[in-house]
């Protein structure tokens, strides 16, 4: 079992920057991909980063050049570093892993609480 736990949303304004955390306790071999997850209200959830413990990194087009995903394979910790935050950024953001191989958004076995981020214009 592993439950992750995020933490570092808030409220910026447009252009600002926000660091989300994610702590993922227990199996490590349940970690093999961990990525970011987003869901504005009355909006799917949606893929934002992932990343492999090889550290390969996918993004989605709507944050790349912005969003740094990264990840400590010692501490079995997530990162995202959010630069240049725009309004459509504001949602709830989720912390994810799986132990299969990232290049899908799906397959995701373990989920964070999720943290709120809010960007204001």
């Amino acid at each position: 079992q592993v439950q992750p736990v995020e933490s570092g949303g808030g409220s910026v304004q447009a252009g600002g920057s926000l660091r989300l955390s994610c702590a993922a306790s227990g199996y490590t071999g349940s970690t093999n991909c961990m990525g970011w997850f987003r869901q504005a209200p009355g909006k799917a959830r949606e893929g934002v980063a992932s990343i492999s413990r090889s550290l390969s990194t996918t993004y989605a087009d709507s944050v790349k050049g912005r969003f740094t995903i990264s990840r400590d394979n010692a501490k079995n910790a997530l990162y995202l570093q959010m630069n240049s935050l725009k309004p459509e950024d504001t949602a709830m953001y989720y912390c994810a892993a799986k132990s299969f191989v990232c290049g899908l958004w799906s397959g995701y076995t373990y989920w964070g609480q999720g943290t709120q981020v809010t960007v204001s214009s």
